[in-house]
């Protein structure tokens, strides 16, 4: 039977993508608390927001999936609206029109007073800064600015979020106090480039400026630095890390290849020799850094010597995190121009390759830690183990430390110090200190 629409809605909002999502999502759901109208985030309700990713092909895909299966259950009659937003929904909105008839309307990355007025919300300026928290209690992620001027070949950001657009930093310390008043106690900053930040509102590169200002938040306990773009890359922000003890010895800074020929065409503007540089500069001003990295495999023109090369450097550079991913061949960027020729079967098994490689540098780095005894966040319970993170770690991507909840009892939101008893590839197990 159908359910009727009505003025006791629920609203499900489900989250596609990377942590900018999961942060317009708790903008979202921060609005429409703030208009007395009940909504989640991925539990049910009678209307279904689907706030999408549309980055490479996979991400496409599951994201069109997602708004299938909720036109389905709408069909069914077990749901009544439809909504979509996001990255998908801002490039390729016709396109969705024409083919996915039953959503009853689409937005834009840059229409959130649009959506709200769907819902039957108002947009409260008040509000700015201001979110409903989906993540643990203890940490949320913090967008310092929003869209990309790089040039970058193979990359579609600038396509569904525009040009880069700085937060202003008083605003963000703001966000950061708001935030430490509702028990968060790590911070992690995001944005398509946050080495970027400040160019085009203070007419300089004002990420050290704005480190400076958010470890003086008291509650707030780490800060980590995320998407960091090398090129370019602002030296003063070294310096910080090393003095600001509540600055992670941390940095996640994409560099997607290293053959000087590919790194030309991905219009990344640094070379092999720059970034070795780079890498090197970070451990030697910092000797306990943690790096993470991303790298693309398979771009077109990448030649097997490319590809040796790229493993070659994985072995020599050893980071201690690091993500490998296909290339996606995606309309209207640069690198569309080009002939996607590497087939995909030989992109899987570079990937693969890689991420070998990277299994058994984890594996060696973390039994390295056996015996020791670090400093960590408890973020959650989950099943038969309590889970925590050292300061080298950022949620979802990067090791975890298990601890056993049969045995040991711990608090979640609590910083304790747990000694490592065992290590595999990409995992930690710990106890307390008795």
């Amino acid at each position: 039977m159908r359910t009727k629409y009505n003025t006791q809605n629920k609203i499900n909002i489900i989250t596609l993508g990377c942590s900018k999502n999961i942060y317009d999502s708790e903008v979202l759901l921060g609005q429409l608390h703030a208009n007395n109208i009940e909504a989640e985030h991925e539990k049910k309700g009678n209307i279904v927001v689907v706030n999408t990713c549309g980055f490479i092909e996979k991400a496409k895909e599951e994201s069109i999936n997602t708004i299938l299966e909720q036109v389905v259950k709408k069909e069914k009659g077990e749901i009544d609206k439809v909504f979509v937003t996001g990255c998908l929904s801002e490039r390729y909105k016709k396109d969705l029109e024409k083919d996915i008839e039953n959503v009853d309307s689409y937005f834009g990355t840059s229409q959130l007073p649009e959506l709200l007025a769907a819902l039957g919300a108002d947009y409260k300026h008040e509000l700015l800064g201001e979110r409903l928290l989906t993540t643990p209690k203890n940490y949320a992620y913090l967008k310092i600015s929003e869209g990309c001027d790089r040039p970058c070949s193979f990359c579609a950001i600038p396509l569904m979020r525009g040009k880069h657009r700085s937060f202003p930093l008083e605003e963000l310390v703001a966000s950061a106090k708001s935030l430490a008043q509702k028990g968060v106690k790590e911070l992690l900053l995001i944005a398509q480039d946050t080495t970027y930040y400040g160019l085009d509102i203070y007419k300089k590169r004002a990420l050290a400026d704005l480190l400076r200002a958010l470890a003086k938040v008291e509650g707030i306990e780490w800060i980590r630095l995320h998407y960091a773009f090398p090129t370019g890359f602002p030296m003063d922000v070294i310096e910080v890390i090393q003095k600001e003890p509540k600055i992670c010895n941390y940095i996640d800074i994409p560099l997607q290849h290293i053959s000087d020929s590919v790194l030309k065409s991905m219009r990344r503007g640094t070379t092999e020799a720059k970034t070795t540089a780079l890498i090197q500069q970070f451990r030697k001003s910092i000797p306990n850094i943690t790096i993470r990295t991303t790298l693309i495999v398979g771009y077109p023109g990448e030649t097997e010597e490319d590809f040796q090369k790229l493993k070659n450097w994985v072995k020599k550079m050893r980071f201690d995190r690091l993500g490998c991913f296909t290339y996606s061949h995606e309309e209207n960027t640069t690198a569309y121009q080009l002939e996607d020729n590497v087939p995909q079967e030989i992109k899987d098994k570079r990937a693969e390759e890689i991420m070998e490689i990277q299994a058994e540098i984890s594996f060696e780095k973390n039994q390295e830690k056996v015996g020791k005894t670090f400093k960590c966040v408890v973020d959650r319970k989950e099943g038969d183990y309590f889970v925590a993170r050292t300061e080298a770690d950022s949620p979802d991507v990067d090791n975890e430390v298990l601890v056993d909840a049969k045995k040991y009892y711990l608090k979640q939101a609590d910083f304790t110090n747990l000694k490592i008893i065992e290590a595999t590839d990409f995992d930690l197990y710990g106890e307390p200190l008795s």
